[in-house]
């Protein structure tokens, strides 16, 4: 299968831990929040609770949008939008936790009350500036 993502939107998402904006949606109504994630072949790992976890669960479609800026001037942005699973296994939250909580300096067993989000990527775009 191939990824949605371009291999220089895949390079972007990779470089460096920025935060990512997770859009849910609930009863019509769009939730936006910031999250760490991983990104690895067509996909993007988030760990999360509250009010996103639950608008995961009502609706799977969701986007996530990361920006790195400098200075206040953005450098590059990508957009992923896609279908997102709740992922109950622990094992495999903990090895997500793994990837993502060191990348932003948290130990990987912080925040055990988080919940494994994969979305999986249907379309994506970026911009260079």
């Amino acid at each position: 299968m191939t990824s949605a993502v371009p291999p220089e939107a895949e390079q972007l998402l990779t470089s460096e831990p920025l935060m990512a904006h997770f859009a849910t949606c609930a009863d019509g109504d769009p939730h936006v929040a910031p999250v760490w994630y991983h990104y690895d072949e067509g996909a993007i790992e988030v760990l999360t609770t509250g009010r996103k976890l639950a608008n995961v669960r009502q609706n799977p479609r969701v986007a996530v949008s990361v920006q790195k800026d400098e200075g206040g001037q953005a450098q590059w942005m990508v957009t992923l939008r896609g279908t997102a699973t709740v992922v109950e296994d622990v094992e495999e939250r903990r090895k997500a936790a793994g990837r993502i909580n060191p990348k932003y300096g948290a130990e990987p067993d912080e925040y055990p009350e988080n919940v494994l989000v994969r979305m999986d990527v249907g379309s994506a775009s970026y911009q260079t500036y």
